[in-house]
């Protein structure tokens, strides 16, 4: 048995097309991009945002958008070369595969359940926050109890108790998506397709109604200075905040997960990739302009914990009674925004489960497909469990961290395997090719590990952990069982 063995393209393409359990394919372009947006613009834009503004950056938020979009669009290109090479459900995992072998493969899908599944989790607890602030509105307190994790982590004193049981809307809300997507990929697309629709035409309200609202002092200093800690402002609280709202990015990335049920994967991968990227990060940085001028980034910090947890609504209400109305706009594209990055996050991580258990590397039921739906119905509750009880104990801003680290990783993975595989196989079919590969591939390796880098120790640890873990159940039971290595 050989490790680093890997899957040829045609095996994989074999696999695709192979018998009756194929997944549907029914998503065409339009379909991609709006999944690319909805699984994008979620609780980066309507809450990561304000919290890294006023504990990392201030106004310079703009720059480390700009600085976490410049890796995405090296990795978006790479990661489209992949998807159209390999129009396959399982996103890096099977890139990883077919370039540089089963273990790393492992690794990296390993490493993923880390952006979906997670991910899920954390944008969840957003969607609690901003649904908790609207019933508040209409006079509506759900008890303390049942709305906060459990645990706090602060990376100064480390972990305690809230004295709250579980964030029950957060659970709530990831058992309703978990049931619809099990129902199928093309309801889930439509259903998708509307939130997406919602929230931008609320992004967009609110960019061009708070224009006439900025006051150009709140971007004064627009770079900070810095405390004397790594991170507390200057040019090191770029670097970090860029690492903490990277999360805010990782939707194009559940585009590719989604290549075996698209019907023209070679044309429309690349479209939906770079397309839904290009679209989200003008948003993003226009949104933060607006939301750092309309109100200043101070604001934003712990001593505040309603602008910090609804930071867009709280800004709203800084315009004025003029602009109430607005505000529950606001709120309900939030709403909006959080629900279709969870559908699109629990959509994600069935299908990568469903690709290492066709391959050998998990248990036979992970590759069972519905009957009726034709959905990897097994893999989609399991996430939605797991997902469920996640969300309901765990800090938001510990899975934010750990799903932002585990991106960067998998980002790394894919720009080195696009350029390995146009060094080893160069006369393979690239329906989309990077242009400059070798130039795009190393610099977003470089500005993928910049970030990862400034991110703390704690984290760093925590996926040496995560890891680990992995790394046992492959020589325990992946490694037997792979279909490669067995020549099954």
């Amino acid at each position: 048995m050989s490790l680093f063995k890997t899957k040829s393209i045609a095996d994989l393409m074999a696999q695709a097309a192979n018998g009756e359990k194929g997944l549907n394919r029914t998503l065409n372009r339009g379909n991609l991009i709006m999944l690319g947006i909805g699984a994008i613009i979620g609780a980066g834009i309507f809450s990561i945002t304000g919290t890294a503004a006023a504990d990392h950056a201030g106004p310079a938020i703009v720059l480390a958008f700009v600085l976490s979009g410049l890796a995405c669009v090296f990795a978006g290109l790479c990661y489209a070369e992949m998807a159209a090479m390999i129009p396959i459900a399982g996103s890096a995992y099977t890139f990883a595969y077919a370039t540089i072998g089963e273990f790393f493969a492992w690794i990296i899908g390993w490493d993923l359940i880390l952006e979906y599944l997670f991910s899920a989790s954390a944008v969840a607890a957003s969607w609690s926050g901003y649904a908790q602030n609207i019933l508040r509105e209409i006079g509506f307190v759900l008890p303390y109890q049942l709305t906060t994790s459990p645990f706090l982590y602060d990376e100064k004193s480390g972990w305690s108790l809230t004295g709250a049981w579980m964030n029950f809307p957060a659970m709530l809300v990831l058992a309703l998506l978990t049931i619809i997507l099990v129902r199928g990929i093309k309801e889930s697309a439509q259903f998708n397709n509307v939130l997406v629709i919602i929230k931008v035409l609320v992004i967009v309200a609110f960019i061009f109604m708070g224009i006439s609202y900025i006051n150009t002092d709140n971007w004064v200093p627009f770079i900070p200075e810095n405390t004397g800690t790594w991170g507390e402002y200057g040019v090191s609280g770029i670097f970090k905040a860029s690492a903490l709202i990277f999360f805010a990015y990782i939707g194009f990335d559940s585009v590719s997960t989604a290549a075996q049920e698209a019907k023209n994967p070679q044309k429309d991968m690349a479209a939906g990739i770079l397309g839904s990227l290009a679209i989200c990060t003008v948003l993003y940085i226009l949104f933060s302009l607006v939301l750092t001028g309309v109100t200043h980034y101070s604001t934003f910090s712990l001593d505040n914990p309603l602008a910090r947890q609804a930071p867009v609504a709280y800004a709203v209400d800084q315009m004025g009674d003029s602009m109430v109305f607005l505000k529950y706009l606001i709120k309900l594209g939030a709403m909006a925004g959080l629900t279709s990055a969870t559908l699109l996050m629990l959509l994600g991580q069935p299908r990568i489960f469903y690709s290492m258990s066709a391959d050998g590397l998990l248990p036979p039921i992970f590759a069972s497909v519905h009957p009726k739906f034709k959905t990897p119905a097994f893999s989609t509750i399991l996430t939605g469990v797991i997902a469920i009880i996640v969300a309901g104990i765990l800090p938001k801003d510990v899975l934010e961290s750990l799903v932002s680290i585990g991106t960067l990783f998998a980002f790394i993975i894919v720009c080195a395997g696009v350029m390995y595989l146009r060094y080893k196989k160069p006369n393979e079919s690239r329906p989309f090719k990077v242009p400059y590969v070798y130039v795009v591939g190393t610099l977003g390796i470089i500005t993928c590990l910049v970030q990862m880098l400034s991110l703390p120790g704690s984290i760093w640890l925590r996926l040496l952990i995560w890891l680990i873990i992995g790394m046992v159940i492959y020589f325990v039971y992946s490694k037997k069982h792979s279909k490669l290595n067995s020549n099954v």
